[in-house]
């Protein structure tokens, strides 16, 4: 059993006892709703979070290893789009729950949405991935708001448990962050993407199964259902002699294909939300001058934070894009002796999470009783230069970096750092843009702070494409030719013949997989690999090259076409090229990868200690600002 897989089941073991004495030590004190809602939640934070851990490195995976062989910026752009308009469709989600559909109705819409995604994520055609892409994001605008806001409902304004039922709801979303990258990533990543996408599916038919249950057993008693204010807007609005409700079901369908088209083509979302973003911060200036002095002043505090924020996040959120690929080709995943996978460490951010917010609130409420809780702005401040700090350690784990993969405790470190950064920053915003906003304003704000997360996204794919190597002009290069381990291989890169495969618009593994460069290989080096080729499905000029050698896999032969491949698991096709030349130049990549890699991530670093030094001078004007504010 692979040690992941061990990792697994312990975690899930682990996991289970700790709900089961979460459940029965609070069973008395919180409805039975508010643990409804808590496994609905962890089941689709599991589903989000399955497609998340696997979607870059499935887009960048070779069409011999089941990906679709997306060069890294194109894949960091639809991994950006993405993110940008899941962050963004909550705003449309909410606003129809509370005016037409109502959460219960809200919710069970986006889950079935977001289950048909995760599941069309079983097919390898590239228009029905991005079908359901659209369709994720538009189940996660209906889904997403709703449960959150439905938890308030059972506890009225003062209530003493509602804090503590918050706590507990967040413990399931970090549950099932911790547990799908362990579960949906290995999967995916050992035995094929397609599983991992499949199982994320089956997380979320789960929490939208036990969220039907609750309703048909009366758990969510009379809560969730359209406000009297809905009911009337159902009932005295049309248009063309349709019903909002219908028109939202129908229309649901009729925009998938401008989201899919917007994720397709995301350059225009990076034009898009840019205009949003200075529309709404220019119009929030605006409107601040209608206010008396404290309140527009308080109004300009939400502004300077929210830059500040914007950076943590999109620096932050590198992990599901550019440190991915950072793992996956340039950390040594070997841990206590063990081999891990590259989602594996995805888990560790929503593990330290689980182990240090109980730390933070404890600190929290003693630094407030003694006098000393340092100010919002401080801790903005420190949550940034935590997050530098992550990634310069990065550099230190350069100088024992061999065959370009440094030690994998130093991701560990980076993602221990992040977190704490996270636990600083991130509890400390919404509840500061509750208190700052002005009333009639609350809602807004609240929309145009969320709306940092969107920007994160889209701003990390420029920074994530600075860490991309363009292979091409690399393998060309004497640098690159000075780490090749094999005289034969290097000899035949330096050929005319595969400059020209290059220049000719072929890629580096589809130039080293051709048969004219195998068979000259093993005429000079006398190794023998059988050759199989196949037309790709639904992409007639693309051939689908799988090289193989003899020593390599005990007891293979020829694969003559890609369905044979398609038996193999992801582990079974990596052991097969162990030895290939596809393997040795990738091992040359990585190590003239590393350098560039490591160098953003410096740059980074000090941008973001930057920020946090910089935030610290202006703490004493923004503190001024908040006119007594905690």
């Amino acid at each position: 059993m692979h040690p992941v897989y061990q990792f697994m089941i312990f975690a899930w073991i682990f996991c289970l006892g700790w709900i089961a004495f979460v459940i029965f030590t609070q069973r008395k004190i919180h409805p039975k709703a508010l643990f409804y809602l808590f496994f609905v939640e962890l089941w689709e934070r599991f589903s989000y979070y399955g497609m998340r851990a696997l979607l870059v490195l499935y887009m960048t995976a070779e069409l011999l290893d089941g990906g679709f062989g997306f060069e890294d910026s194109r894949a960091y752009g639809v991994y950006a789009a993405y993110g940008a308009l899941v962050y963004s469709t909550p705003l449309i989600g909410g606003y129809l729950a509370e005016n037409f559909m109502g959460y219960r109705k809200s919710i069970m819409w986006g889950a079935i949405l977001m289950a048909l995604g995760h599941f069309a994520m079983a097919f390898e055609a590239q228009v029905i991935f991005y079908l359901a892409l659209a369709l994720l994001i538009l189940g996660n605008g209906f889904f997403k708001p709703n449960i959150s806001s439905m938890i308030g409902k059972y506890y009225g304004e003062g209530d003493p448990r509602r804090d503590g039922a918050f706590t507990i709801f967040y413990m399931g979303i970090n549950i099932g962050a911790f547990l799908t990258p362990l579960t949906c990533g290995a999967i995916g990543e050992l035995e094929g993407w397609h599983y991992g996408f499949s199982l994320a599916g089956f997380g979320m038919l789960i929490g939208l199964i036990i969220f039907w249950m609750a309703q048909k057993n009366g758990a969510l008693e009379d809560k969730g259902f359209q406000s009297e204010q809905a009911i009337a807007n159902n009932e005295n609005m049309s248009i063309a002699g349709i019903k909002p409700m219908t028109l939202i079901y129908v229309g649901s369908f009729l925009v998938l294909p401008i989201i899919w088209a917007l994720v397709k083509y995301n350059h225009i979302v990076e034009y898009l939300l840019p205009a949003i973003i200075i529309g709404a911060l220019g119009y929030m200036l605006y409107i601040s001058f209608n206010y008396e002095k404290v309140a527009r002043q308080r109004i300009w505090v939400i502004l300077t934070l929210f830059f500040f924020t914007a950076v943590f996040w999109s620096f932050f959120e590198l992990a599901g894009s550019a440190l991915t690929l950072f793992t996956d080709r340039n950390v040594d995943k070997t841990l206590f002796g063990y081999e891990m996978t590259t989602t594996f460490f995805i888990a560790i951010n929503p593990l330290f999470i689980m182990l240090f917010a109980p730390i933070f609130s404890w600190m929290w409420i003693k630094l407030s009783k003694a006098n000393y809780e340092p100010a919002a702005p401080l801790k903005f401040a420190v949550g940034l230069i935590l997050l530098g700090l992550g990634f310069l350690v990065l550099n230190l784990g350069s100088a024992t970096a061999t065959a370009g993969a440094i030690g994998g405790v130093f991701i560990v470190l980076l993602y221990l750092l992040h977190t704490l950064g996270e636990l600083v920053l991130s509890p400390v915003g919404l509840s500061l843009v509750t208190k700052l906003s002005p009333v009639k304003m609350v809602g807004f704000i609240m929309g145009f702070w969320l709306m940092s997360s969107a920007v994160a996204h889209q701003v990390g794919a420029p920074i994530a494409r600075l860490t991309s190597v363009d292979e091409t002009e690399l393998i060309k290069s004497d640098s690159f030719k000075a780490c090749m381990t094999d005289e034969a291989i290097a000899s035949m890169i330096a050929s005319p013949s595969f400059t020209k495969c290059l220049d000719d618009g072929g890629s580096v593994d589809g130039c080293i997989t051709n048969a004219s460069f195998l068979n000259d290989y093993e005429s000079k080096t006398g190794k023998k690999f059988y050759i199989g080729k196949a037309m790709v499905a639904g992409s007639a000029d693309k051939i689908a090259t799988f090289v193989t050698r003899d020593a390599s896999f005990e007891g293979s032969s020829a694969f003559t076409n890609v369905s044979q491949m398609k038996q193999l698991s992801n582990k079974e096709i990596k052991a097969l090229k162990m030895g290939s030349p596809q393997q040795i130049v990738g091992t040359c990549i990585s190590e003239n990868s590393l350098g560039l890699c490591l160098g953003v991530f410096t740059k980074l670093g000090f941008f973001a200690i930057g920020c946090g030094i910089l935030l610290l001078l202006l703490s004493p004007i923004i503190i001024k600002w908040m006119h007594g504010i905690k």
